[in-house]
């Protein structure tokens, strides 16, 4: 099969035809007919996870699974499926208690094994993992779901617990803050989103933010107080930097809770945080890693209604030549909106 391999950290991704994978005991085989293109993926390349080379990026996906490996009970040839990127391993404790994206031995395709980069992946736990896809949500749109916006969905639901006629402020406005802006319009919150591409905060007032703040390197928390009264919320840090998560903090009025998404690569052994603010204002850190299965059928119900359409959140379609070649900048990409890939393109 053609897949995008990386040999080394910082390497030039490379499509190249490898061995196909083989079902896993308790997992499966699917075609990948559609893989989304994230900052995790960049994170990966960049050396910030402990990844053996060479490797396959690619951890977003859905598509038909074609093989079935021993003791799988719930499914079969031909279904069609999505996975989150976090794989529970289906025996702890915390898979258990519907609480997969915190198992200790879980599995992520494109970080614990090669991933979704590719025109098959291997899944493990696949009666823990996979979410069947409803006849009316297609490929591309189950692919936009598996990390970036199922974990917003959570992170906002579940985590900070978002209400009606609260404030948010989304501190970054790539796939998975513009998730964030639409999921909490969708929950009835007011949104302040912010980013430094005006490309994408037209984007965010499409999807319905209240107000857009360009980050140019100036202190945003007193135009957000004024805006808001005091402060908003709830604050998500959707990028992932010392200058984001210190932006989302100092977004909130006294007692409000922030959820920290953007994954922070280590800096000085790690980054530095307004601890003295969080201290002070009695502030609530949280933070988000993905969704579980067991989650997605309120988020997938919502969807079918039209409710949350994440499909608007697409903005182009790729293959996998043009994605070996984007992957190493696209933490420097002006992206309004998510990239997908057409492994077959």
């Amino acid at each position: 099969m053609r897949a995008v391999v990386i040999d080394a950290v910082r390497a030039q991704p490379e499509v190249r035809e490898v061995a196909p994978p083989f079902a896993p005991e308790g997992g499966v085989v699917v075609q990948v007919m559609a893989t989304g293109m994230c900052r995790s993926d960049w994170h990966a390349w960049a050396g910030h996870d402990d990844i053996a080379w060479p490797h396959v990026p690619g951890h977003e996906l859905a598509g038909i699974v074609t093989g079935v490996g021993g003791g799988v009970e719930r499914w079969q040839v031909g279904d069609r499926v999505t996975v989150p990127f976090a794989c529970g391993c289906g025996r702890c404790e915390w898979c258990a208690a519907g609480e997969a994206q915190v198992c200790p031995d879980q599995e992520q395709p494109g970080f614990t094994h090669w991933g979704s980069f590719a025109e098959q992946v291997a899944l493990h736990g696949a009666d823990t993992n996979l979410v069947a896809l409803p006849d009316g949500v297609d490929f591309a749109t189950a692919a936009s779901l598996g990390c970036r916006f199922a974990t917003a969905y959570r992170a906002l639901v579940a985590r900070a617990r978002l209400t009606k006629g609260e404030w948010v402020t989304v501190v970054g406005a790539g796939g998975v803050g513009l998730s964030a802006v639409m999921i909490s319009r969708a929950l009835g919150a007011r949104v302040i989103a912010v980013d430094r591409n005006p490309e994408a905060l037209a984007l965010a007032t499409d999807l319905g933010a209240e107000h857009v703040l360009v980050a140019d390197g100036r202190d945003l928390d007193a135009e957000v107080a004024a805006l808001t009264g005091g402060g908003t919320h709830v604050a998500v840090d959707a990028v992932g930097s010392e200058q984001t998560c210190a932006d989302a903090i100092h977004s909130l009025r006294r007692r409000g809770r922030h959820v920290q998404i953007g994954l922070l690569p280590p800096i000085d052994g790690h980054p530095r945080v307004p601890m003295a603010r969080v201290i002070g204002w009695e502030l609530d850190l949280l933070g988000s890693h993905g969704m579980a299965a067991v989650d997605y059928p309120g988020m997938l119900a919502l969807i079918e209604s039209g409710a949350l359409q994440p499909q608007r959140l697409v903005e182009r379609t790729i293959g996998l030549d043009e994605a070996a070649t984007l992957l190493p900048v696209f933490d420097q990409a002006t992206v309004a909106g998510m990239t997908i890939i057409d492994p077959v393109r």
